[in-house]
């Protein structure tokens, strides 16, 4: 009896009986962190990598700040004069404009994250590099003449406009009524916005089941596996502010979001709140000390805490999550940027306030708290020991930290002129730490020793992309020996580790500043993308090609889009197990057996090969759930 159930623990997709605490659990597990170990020792933990920042923090001083500049006279520069004497550089046009009229010309739905990198490394990048493609021809020179000038002021000007106007009188004044003009188009195309589509309405009171509006590539011609895709739940209304980044569980039965509101939400499905309400009960009524100060602890919706509470949802069936969130931790005090969860329901969150925090679905309170110098971009739990995670900061440091030790086990530093970690990951099981960087490098390091292996340069070999650009994510593509790089050049590519080559290019998507990242469907026969121009795109991880003579076999435009948001989705994610959210044939019946068999990995069951269930999520904090059942038999 042991024996079986320590199999069945290690199933990744298999949760055991309500009975069993999470602590037995997790000291069964091997090379697994526990409560006991995540909660010992300090609740806040300061990286400190070399022997200067030890004894800075040993000796409570902190890293002296940078001396406002002066003018000729002594006098303190004001923060408009500062801004007006930094110079930005379009990376594409190689013009240079001050950094006040750069950052008040950027768009509404501009990244945060993009805008701290502008300023650090002054530098911006015009989204119509993203259209560019590796074969496509220099266009000819604006010329003087015919309001050549104008026409150049204005194209350059587009892409930093907001969804107002409000400045319309200043540039009347300096390029004339003309441009003005040029300038609301132009506005209405950065924003997407479809004055005659009707999708583009606002979606409130959108029916449940509704078709979702969908586009293919010119070249696409079919057939296609996501145009009868479904709108089934809407999830909008709790995030107040952009969510940038959504993980699954590795059950696949609960959904944590995160992003502009600095809060992290966790979403369960209806079919599996009794288990983990459960597990939260049981960890309240052993009335057990609070690990960390009450201001950083979680704030539940009283329907979760309260079981007599009515679930407001429950009429409509079709709804696989609860419509409300199952918690919600609060404690960070700035964007959260990503999102990592173990096998055994702890979870990672990092944060522009420089901070990862640790929590676990049993418990209200923030477990611990890593410090760090910068921005944490990335993180990631070691697939093999999740005794330690990986991250990845603005400070150009990767570091591998020690949960149980509470501190940094290993770390290196990128080298270059631009050193800003912009994503992280594992590879190969937990082998290799793979980071992207901003200058469109992914380096390698041996994950024992964290040291140097090999890197790639993520760029095409001519035309604009010839540059690198911002690495926004990584995926692994287990048992191929390969990973999934996405960058901000509208690019998301397929590399072969054995040799470094690229087995696959895929475009069509719309991805010149966002922290936008791919990644795979359940069974890696798709990918998927977030997009600017407000569509979901994917693709055939291996289109099939042989039918045609005059395409390259190593590049895929052949998307399949998505319209159901009217912002920038700014991530779209597939479920893991689409088994446990799309009844089976046998209908009604199956919801109830599946709460009686949550131990049991029969629920995992897929209804069919050609079944996915997807997520996206947008620049306002909607999120759709979107139900693909594709009747194709391959």
């Amino acid at each position: 009896k042991y024996r079986l159930r320590i199999i069945h623990i290690l199933i990744p997709s298999g949760l055991v009986s309500p009975g069993s605490t999470v602590r037995s659990l997790t000291k069964e597990l091997q090379h697994s962190l526990d409560l006991a170990s995540a909660t010992s020792g300090e609740k806040v933990v300061t990286a400190q990598e070399n022997e200067d920042e030890q004894t800075l923090t040993q000796s409570g001083g902190q890293t002296p700040g940078p001396q406002r500049p002066r003018s000729n006279s002594g006098r303190e520069l004001t923060d408009e004069e500062i801004l007006a004497s930094v110079m930005i550089k379009n990376l594409d046009t190689g013009e240079e404009i001050p950094l006040i009229q750069a950052e008040e010309k950027l768009p509404a739905g501009i990244n945060p994250l993009t805008l701290h990198i502008m300023r650090r490394t002054k530098e911006y990048i015009a989204n119509d590099a993203a259209q560019s493609d590796d074969d496509d021809k220099p266009q000819a020179p604006l010329t003087d003449t015919d309001g050549g000038k104008l026409k150049q002021k204005t194209t350059q000007l587009k892409k930093f406009l907001g969804k107002s106007v409000k400045k319309a009188k200043h540039l009347a004044e300096e390029y004339g009524e003309k441009a003005v003009n040029k300038v609301k188009s132009v506005r209405d195309e950065v924003f997407h916005t479809d004055q005659d589509d009707p999708s583009s309405s606002d979606d409130e009171g959108m029916p449940y089941t509704r078709p979702a509006k969908f586009k293919a590539a010119h070249s696409f011609k079919g057939p296609f596996d996501f145009d009868q895709i479904k709108v089934v739940q809407d999830l909008s209304g709790e995030h107040m502010g952009a969510v940038w980044t959504m993980k699954f569980s590795h059950c696949g039965r609960l959904l944590a979001t995160a992003g502009q509101d600095n809060v992290v939400r966790i979403w369960v499905l209806k079919t599996a709140f009794d288990y983990f309400n459960n597990m939260r009960l049981k960890y309240n009524t052993e009335g057990r000390v609070s690990p960390s100060p009450s201001q950083e602890s979680l704030c539940s919706s009283k329907s979760d805490t309260d079981p007599g509470v009515k679930d407001p949802d429950m009429e409509d069936r079709n709804a696989p999550f609860r419509q409300v969130p199952f918690c919600k931790y609060k404690g960070h005090t700035a964007d959260l940027l990503d999102l990592s969860w173990s096998k055994n329901f702890f979870l990672l969150s990092s944060s522009m306030d420089k901070t990862v925090r640790l929590w676990h679905i049993s418990r209200r309170e923030c477990l611990c708290c890593f410090q760090h110098i910068d921005f944490v971009t990335a993180i990631a739990f070691h697939p093999r020991d999740d005794r330690y995670f990986l991250s990845g900061s603005l400070d150009g440091k990767l570091r591998l930290w020690n949960i149980p030790d509470k501190k940094v086990a290993l770390w290196n530093e990128v080298d270059g002129q631009t050193r800003l970690i912009t994503a992280a990951n594992f590879c190969q099981n937990g082998k290799y730490a793979v980071i992207g960087t901003y200058d469109g490098r992914c380096i390698f390091y041996d994950t024992e020793r964290l040291k140097y292996h090999t890197q790639i340069h993520v760029r095409s070999t001519r035309g604009r992309n010839k540059v690198g650009r911002k690495i926004t994510g990584i995926e692994p593509l287990p048992g191929e020996n390969k990973i999934l790089v996405t960058s901000n050049d509208s690019r998301i590519r397929l590399y072969d580790l054995r040799d470094l080559s690229l087995s696959m290019k895929y475009k069509g998507y719309v991805n010149s500043s966002s922290q936008i990242k791919a990644s795979f469907s359940h069974d890696y026969s798709f990918i998927v993308s977030g997009s600017e121009d407000k569509y979901v795109y994917i693709w055939s991880t291996y289109h099939d090609l042989s039918k045609f003579t005059s395409v390259r076999r190593d590049r895929n435009d052949f998307w399949e889009g998505i319209k159901a948001h009217n912002a920038v989705v700014t991530s779209a994610i597939f479920a893991p197990h689409p088994g446990l959210i799309v009844p089976q044939e046998t209908g009604a019946e199956k919801p109830e057996a599946e709460c009686k068999s949550l131990d049991s990995t029969d629920s995992e069951t897929i209804p069919s090969d050609h079944t996915e269930v997807l997520l996206s999520a947008d620049f306002t904090g909607a999120i759709k759930v979107f139900i693909n059942e594709s009747s194709t038999v391959t």
